[in-house]
């Protein structure tokens, strides 16, 4: 049995970086909702730029794990 350890590691790093930005983008999207809504309650605005960063956010990790999951379905 040979193992390619060149390639598992790149794989692991992959998966790694990825994982990390999907989860920072998240983060941010959850910080864009929280902002949106303390300006709707301080009465300064709707916070529409800020619920668009968070729509942006959210659309951006559901693409990244739709892409790994018809990675995983096509094999």
């Amino acid at each position: 049995m040979h193992i390619k350890w060149a390639a598992l590691a790149e794989t692991a790093g992959v998966s790694l970086t990825v994982t990390l930005a999907v989860v920072t983008v998240f983060a941010l999207g959850n910080l864009a909702l929280s902002r949106r809504e303390a300006a709707v309650e301080a009465g300064t605005g709707r916070g529409t730029p800020a619920l668009a960063a968070a729509v942006l956010c959210f659309a951006a990790c559901a693409a990244a794990v739709g892409y790994g999951i018809s990675l995983i379905a096509a094999k």
